[in-house]
């Protein structure tokens, strides 16, 4: 939000979806914060494009099932001839999961599900979950909407590494950019000789095992949705299910293992990073790296500091990188980070620190 003077910039956004009825609804959800307004609203994808070029809005909410252009087809035409925050409204099936997991690889900034099917007379169990969406996504600069942000001119130089001894975990927290900014991570880490890794990512259930599909595409290393007692090894990456939250822990034959636990929602969210973080720290201690990325709110800024004090290491997104630096920031100002990196530093950070060493 910007302040001129007295007067706040309010955040102007276009509503697509081929529903007539949905259009109102949305629009209508909205502008039920002052600080929204919606100029416009488009039926399809194709009118979408062309009003986005015409009306240059701040964010737009972008369907994903319609006629003639889809979300998928808009959103790429959006990013390649207008970059624009774009927030998915999704629905919850299997096929607007997979979509919408597309989306956001595309440079969409975050989704928000229809509880209830293309027409939802439910939308406004939602509402406050899609204001809070849109005012973060008008936040969000462009640039990083088409590709990570890059810095020729900026010389990362990175701390000496003080821990000793083999990294057992890699324990990585994301929200809001985080899609795209694990997909990253993923595919840019060239062996599978490496620590396993778990994930949490602020995803509803019914969207992380397509996520988790998406990224097993995408990288060496073997990509799955978390359940309980899935034993971890080398070379594996698990994403929490949305719905649970993901701990960890030994096994009567001391092998790290998967726990879901049912726990009420932290921080407002479930998974919690915090719950994963924590229970690496007690569980892995000095052994154990933990990486914070891109996202709204604090979570894992506690788990973070938790894993520094038993002896681990962790690292935090540079804000030159991230799509929201709140997460991050909350964990540097706990005291919880090492060192802060750009994205694409960390891959090859992972590497160096995480890659399981032959026993002479």
């Amino acid at each position: 939000m910007q302040v001129t003077g007295f007067m706040i910039k309010q955040i102007k956004v276009l509503v697509v979806d081929d529903s007539a009825f949905m259009r109102k609804v949305i629009s209508d959800l909205l502008e039920e914060d002052p600080h929204i307004k919606v100029i416009d609203r488009a039926r399809n994808g194709k009118e979408a494009v062309e009003k986005v070029i015409k009306l240059q809005p701040d964010v737009v909410t972008l369907d994903v099932e319609m006629p003639q252009m889809d979300g998928l087809a808009a959103l790429r035409e959006i990013m390649r001839l207008k970059p624009t925050p774009v927030i998915m409204v999704s629905s919850l099936t299997r096929q607007g999961a997979e979509t919408t997991i597309k989306a956001l690889a595309l440079g969409a900034i975050d989704f928000v599900t229809k509880p209830s099917g293309t027409i939802s007379l439910d939308m406004k169990t939602v509402a406050q979950e899609l204001r809070e969406k849109v005012i973060a996504a008008a936040s969000v600069a462009v640039e990083k909407l088409t590709g990570v942000a890059v810095l020729p001119m900026i010389e990362v130089k990175k701390a000496p590494i003080t821990r000793k001894g083999q990294v057992e975990l890699v324990a990585i927290a994301a929200s809001t950019g985080g899609p795209r900014a694990i997909q990253r991570i993923l595919e840019k880490i060239e062996t599978t000789s490496i620590a396993p890794i778990v994930i949490v990512q602020h995803m509803p259930k019914g969207f992380t095992k397509s996520f988790a599909e998406r990224l097993n595409e995408v990288s060496k290393l073997e990509v799955v949705e978390g359940y309980d007692n899935l034993p971890l090894k080398p070379g594996m990456a698990v994403v929490a299910p949305g719905g649970s939250h993901l701990i960890v822990e030994y096994n009567k034959m001391r092998q790290l293992v998967c726990r879901l636990s049912d726990m009420p929602p932290l921080h407002s969210v479930k998974p919690a990073a915090d719950l994963l973080f924590l229970s690496v720290a007690d569980t892995v201690g000095g052994a154990s790296l933990g990486v914070v990325l891109t996202g709204m709110g604090r979570d894992g800024a506690e788990g973070a500091k938790a894993i520094r004090q038993k002896g681990g290491y962790v690292i935090a997104e540079s804000s030159e990188t991230c799509v929201i630096y709140g997460m991050p920031k909350a964990a540097v100002e706990s005291g919880g980070v090492d060192e802060v990196l750009p994205l694409d530093v960390i891959p090859g950070r992972l590497e160096e620190m995480a890659v399981i060493r032959q026993k002479q």
